[in-house]
């Protein structure tokens, strides 16, 4: 009985999280590529309405339920999470393999931390305080001043 109901969580919880990523997918740079309007905008009627969203979600739900029995199983949780994986890398391979040789060098990896750094470092002190620091885990902003 508990292992339905911990299901039955997962699956509440997955169209919960659905919804909201709707408007977001990964394009594998650590960065979030947005959908297009367009995209979300099933019906063509100029606006995105709150049944778009969920049956963009439902699509994203039923993509990973392969054996269609309306729940999601650890195996099939692994496995969509493998294929966008799968996706990421290949992603990532196309944007910064330079050398084309189907590996990423340190050199080929943008390294960010540096501006992501300075933007947190509020006083520009040089150093993060234990409030930059939390203030950049929780929002990846700077801390009020």
């Amino acid at each position: 009985m508990t292992s339905k109901l911990f299901m039955a969580g997962i699956v509440v919880a997955s169209f919960g999280v659905s919804a909201a990523a709707v408007l977001a997918d990964d394009n594998g740079g650590g960065k979030r590529e947005r959908m297009s309007f367009s995209q979300l905008d099933a019906d063509g009627n100029g606006e995105v309405s709150q049944a778009e969203l969920q049956a963009r979600a439902a699509k994203r739900f039923g993509d990973s339920d392969s054996n269609a029995d309306g729940v999601l199983t650890r195996e099939e949780l692994l496995a969509a999470g493998q294929k966008r994986s799968e996706r990421r890398v290949e992603r990532m391979l196309k944007r910064f393999d330079a050398n084309g040789d189907g590996a990423l060098s340190k050199d080929e990896l943008p390294m960010r931390g540096a501006d992501m750094f300075a933007r947190a470092d509020a006083d520009n002190s040089g150093g993060l305080s234990e409030e930059e620091f939390a203030a950049l885990r929780k929002h990846g902003k700077r801390p009020k001043n």
